[in-house]
This record gives structure tokens, C-alpha cells and sequence, in this order.
């Protein structure tokens, strides 16, 4: 069963955004099949690391004063630009943010998982998520993982991939294996989609 469970920070009691499911089944459920959205999902993400603590809160992703900025690209360019101001210039498509327990508590802004896509990070790995920022995640396509295992073992600048169906994580420098919770089969074809628009989109077009 998915556990998503945090003792301190932001207070949110972290539960599966949809409620609690019991197994994954990795082929995928025939009305995603049948809207024609599961044919082509990236299986498999590397990158590098960029590594934070536990309790990221969404304004340290992305500060309350570029609320008002609602260009994708503006808002990427002060991803974590109080928290760290190296990683916008750091940051490589693919990459990847590991990070400890309770990632994205605070507010419920979209932006903050905005600003972590559009920069170019590919996944985020966590020992666990805030429940709404893992909602709107998935919801913009941006896939996310829990490994309490990776989340402590990996540092900055390490080198992984990640094989998103099994939960397989390796460490590319010295090839440890790490395990997560594999990602739902219908949460994978929101990210194939392009995240839930996209998706309820090409849905509705296959159905016409």
C-alpha cells in the first residue's frame, strides 16, 4: 500500500492524492489505452542530482513575490533563487531533485512544480511529498518518486537513472541500486500526456 506520511514541518497529513491504492499493475488500464495515451511513455530518466533537505516549502522553490509572473520560462529562471542561487545556471534537461521528507508543503501553487518542469528537471525523488504539490505534479506532467533509500543515499552531483515502471533507481558512479514505489500505471500516462489537460485533450479527440 502507498504510504505518504510526514511527523513534522508543514502539517499536512500526507496521503495518496486519489486516496490509497493497494498494487500497481504495470500494463496500462484500457481507457488510457483506448484514448490512445499509453503508447509512448518515457520509461526511463537520467540525470544529474541536485540534492536538498527535508521540508522544501513551495516558496523556496518559488518566492511569494513571482506570483504575479505567469510566464512558465520567467518563473523557471527563480526556481530556488533564494535557496540556491546556482541551480538555474546549473540545471541540465533531465536532471534530477532528490530531496528528504515532506518536498512542496505550503501553499497549493501550481507554480512551484511549474518551475521545477519548465527548468528542466525531469523527476524528483523524495523520501515523501506534500499531498497537494504531488497532486499538481502529476497534473503538469512532472513525474515524482518516494525512496526514503535513494533520498539518503545520493549526493549532489551524483549521476542516476531512473526506471519510472519498476522503481529502479541506480546510482551511475558505482552502480547501487535503489528501489521506489513504482509509479501508478495512470499517473504514467499523465506524464506521457503531457500532464491532465493534455491528457483529458487527446481523451476527448479519440473519443470523437
Amino acid at each position: 500500500m502507498g504510504s505518504y506520511n510526514s511527523d513534522k514541518g508543514c502539517g499536512f497529513g500526507l496521503i495518496p492524492p486519489n486516496g490509497t491504492y493497494e498494487t500497481v499493475n504495470f500494463k496500462l488500464p484500457a481507457e488510457v489505452k483506448s484514448a490512445g495515451l499509453g503508447d509512448n511513455i518515457r520509461m526511463e530518466i537520467k540525470g544529474k542530482i541536485w540534492k536538498f533537505g527535508d521540508d522544501v516549502d513551495t516558496d523556496l522553490i518559488i518566492p511569494a513575490r513571482y506570483l504575479n509572473v505567469s510566464d512558465a520560462h520567467e518563473l523557471a529562471q527563480n526556481c530556488f533563487i533564494d535557496l540556491r542561487p546556482d541551480f538555474i545556471m546549473g540545471v541540465s534537461e533531465g536532471d534530477i531533485i532528490v530531496a528528504g521528507r515532506n518536498f512542496g508543503c505550503g501553499s497549493s501553487r501550481e507554480h512551484a512544480p511549474l518551475a521545477i518542469k519548465t527548468a528542466g528537471i525531469g523527476l524528483i525523488i523524495a523520501e515523501s511529498f506534500a499531498r497537494i504539490f504531488y497532486r499538481n505534479s502529476f497534473n503538469i506532467g512532472l513525474p515524482l518518486v518516494e525512496s526514503k533509500e535513494a533520498a539518503q543515499s545520493l549526493s549532489d552531483g551524483d549521476e542516476a537513472t531512473v526506471d519510472l515502471y519498476s522503481g529502479r533507481i541506480e546510482r551511475m558512479d558505482d552502480g547501487k541500486i535503489f528501489t521506489a514505489k513504482p509509479t501508478p500505471a495512470f499517473m504514467e500516462a499523465l506524464i506521457n500526456a503531457g500532464g491532465l489537460v493534455e491528457y483529458t485533450r487527446k481523451k476527448k479527440l479519440k473519443n470523437e
